[in-house]
């Protein structure tokens, strides 16, 4: 058995205290004399998340290794390896090495929970940084991608040819239907959103407020849709993709709904310069990815960097802690983990008074 001793970050409040656990927490206790300036948070979760350390999920198994540990020393513990709109082929292809690890806890690694399908089934007039190989959801590209097995959240474009029964097949497969890359409005966005429900499925949003309309006085757009119904949504919070004050914006509607992402790139962690994503030549550059063209293209962000920037944003820490913690586990059906509770998973990141990574466990190892 194992003991952390710090300020255990709950989705309330902070208290001091210590955790006792062994693959799973057996204990959560509180303790006046826990170690000052050492912050103890469940284990972060990213759903959406494409590479990092100059490895993309489309380059196949080792690849996803090695953009695993990398996000896993930044917190992470649990993560979805997500594709990009690719040829059909190469698609399928990045889905066979996501099912060969899925359900897996990697040596010094995250557990790798599934995948995350962001492509082909999005618009082709609203795709942001994605190549230019969108198709419709077909009943027969659905079953393809079903057979795997392995595909945990689907983006998918409502207004697209047979997007309907797609939402409704990957619903009732226990699929999270995650709207975006779309051109969609309040209406169809809407009767989107109750079409998963009635196929009893779970509704998401891919990068709320990117790749899809604004929010206008007359026109509300598929963002008011999402916020003003029980959809969870992802947010990339590296502060370029989304302004701070519109953080909190959805943060004060959507509090239990929100959930942050990184959309990381190959070129997470890696020096500025020219990478790739999806083939195309991009530039990091402070911190921003752009296309040739100045369009936002991914990120480099990590989870920790996200929680620093909310935090700065003004959200008391344990607020911002369950925007990756329990809300993406909820959105997951993840019920093993996401919060300190006697019984869930022993995934721990423990950090310091700067909110700096000092250790990650997985499951109750130690990662190095």
């Amino acid at each position: 058995m194992t003991e952390l001793k710090g300020h255990l970050v709950l989705p309330e409040r902070i208290v001091p205290g210590h955790v006792t656990f062994a693959e799973q927490i057996q204990a959560v206790t509180p303790d006046n004399t826990a170690i000052p300036d050492r912050y103890i948070l469940p284990g972060f979760i990213d759903g959406h998340v494409h590479g990092g350390n100059g490895a993309d999920t489309m380059d196949g198994v080792q690849a996803i290794h090695t953009l695993a540990r990398f996000h896993a020393r930044h917190g992470t513990t649990t993560i979805l390896p997500t594709t990009i709109t690719s040829p059909w082929a190469d698609v399928l292809g990045a889905l066979a090495a996501i099912a060969e690890v899925c359900g897996t806890t990697m040596p010094d690694g995250p557990n790798i929970h599934g995948a995350h399908l962001e492509g082909p089934f999005v618009s082709p007039h609203k795709l942001g940084a994605q190549p230019p190989h969108a198709l419709a959801p077909t009943p027969e590209r659905v079953a393809e991608v079903l057979a795997f097995d392995c595909v945990r959240v689907v983006t998918l474009a409502p207004e697209l040819p047979h997007a309907q029964e797609a939402m409704q097949l990957f619903a009732q497969a226990g699929v999270r239907v995650s709207l975006g890359h779309t051109l969609a409005g309040y209406e169809e966005t809407e009767q989107a959103i109750c079409r998963i429900c009635s196929a009893g499925g779970v509704t998401g949003a891919t990068h709320l407020f990117n790749a899809m309309a604004g929010i206008e006085s007359r026109k509300p757009g598929p963002a008011t849709a999402l916020m003003c119904s029980d959809a969870y949504a992802e947010l990339i919070f590296d502060t370029h993709h989304v302004h701070p004050a519109t953080f909190r914006l959805a943060q004060r509607v959507m509090p239990e709904r929100l959930l942050f992402v990184t959309d990381a790139m190959r070129a997470a962690g890696l020096p500025d310069g020219p990478s790739l994503l999806g083939g195309q030549q991009v530039m990091v550059e402070q911190g921003a990815v752009r296309l040739p063209g100045g369009n936002l293209a991914g990120s480099v962000l990590t989870l920790d960097t996200a929680l620093r920037n909310a935090v700065q944003a003004g959200l008391p820490l344990h607020q911002a802690a369950v925007l990756l913690t329990r809300n993406p586990a909820q959105y997951l059906g993840l019920h093993d983990r996401g919060t300190l509770h006697a019984g869930k998973r022993a995934d721990f990141v423990v950090m310091d008074k700067a909110l700096t990574v000092q250790e990650v466990w997985v499951a109750g190892q130690r990662i190095a």
